[in-house]
């Protein structure tokens, strides 16, 4: 059996036709359609049935996916470890990391990260949506909060919480019941209430100043406009100097950011030299981001 099309057979099934494999793979969607045909020739059946919506698996089809992606799969990562190398990371890394950290770490950290690991050279997609790594290509992903995903592995670098802050010209109330407080909020805000420590302190929010990121929120609450909420890592500085104050952190505001990969029993070199990098950059797991 030819080895090479029982891949393209796989490579098709799995991104469910023809147009997304070829882009996936970079071959031309006439190879992929000889390739299956020449294995439906080899084995006497029909494996895939192509309609106007696309394609589909036959029975048959079905069954030597599930019988053959597990070892294909494993096949093509010891190949791309072999070509890699078995412990020097080289080739090109994709990343794919939400904005606000991009802007604030991602420079430094790939900086760094190339200067140790010179045969790696990283592409940085600074975006907030969640990216499918397989489809669109990526080895890695930064992600706050994530949400359980079977086809994903990682760890946790780093983590955050949501913190209320002002300037100290702001007086802290000290009432237990709500307490209305002029805001300085994100242009995603929705009316909510923030509590405090527990519930040592509730506040309600009446935006004041609706801006479209947490760095333009923090300025403007230095500037005295009135009372934010914000990642703590950004606020770090101004809290050191006294330009803010901390009234305190908003129950179930923790934010922990991972760093993921798609789940293969033999991540690249690169991959897993990335993921060692980014938890030794934070070993205490404290974030904190200059800007």
């Amino acid at each position: 059996m030819d080895l090479n099309a029982l891949a393209d057979f796989a490579l098709v099934a799995t991104h469910g036709g023809l147009g997304k494999a070829s882009r996936a793979s970079g071959r031309s969607k006439a190879t992929l359609s000889r390739r299956i045909a020449d294995l439906e020739d080899q084995l006497g059946v029909r494996l895939i049935e192509r309609h106007a919506r696309g394609l589909r698996l036959t029975e048959a089809g079905e069954l030597l996916m599930a019988r053959t992606e597990g070892p294909m799969h494993d096949v093509a990562e010891a190949m791309t470890a072999v070509r890699e190398g078995v412990s020097a990371p080289r080739g090109r890394l994709r990343v794919a990391a939400p904005v606000l950290f991009s802007q604030l770490a991602m420079g430094r950290i790939c900086a760094d990260f190339c200067a140790a690991y010179p045969d790696v050279t990283i592409d940085v997609v600074s975006e907030d949506r969640l990216v499918d790594l397989v489809e669109e290509q990526f080895d890695v992903a930064i992600r706050p909060n994530p949400r359980p995903d079977t086809g994903l592995v990682g760890r946790c670098f780093a983590k955050d919480r949501l913190v209320v802050v002002a300037a100290p010209s702001h007086a802290m109330p000290r009432a237990r019941k709500p307490v209305t407080v002029p805001g300085v909020v994100t242009t995603s805000f929705r009316e909510s209430r923030w509590t405090l420590d527990d519930g040592r302190l509730v506040l309600e929010p009446v935006p004041k100043l609706r801006l479209s990121s947490f760095l333009t929120v923090r300025d403007a609450a230095v500037a005295g406009a009135g009372v934010a909420l914000l990642p703590q890592s950004i606020a770090w500085n101004e809290l050191a100097r006294g330009e803010l104050v901390q009234w305190g952190a908003v129950s179930g505001g923790e934010v922990a950011l991972w760093v993921l990969h798609t789940s293969r029993r033999l991540p690249a070199p690169k991959v897993r030299a990335f993921v060692e990098f980014m938890c030794r950059r934070y070993p205490d797991e404290l974030l904190v981001l200059r800007g």
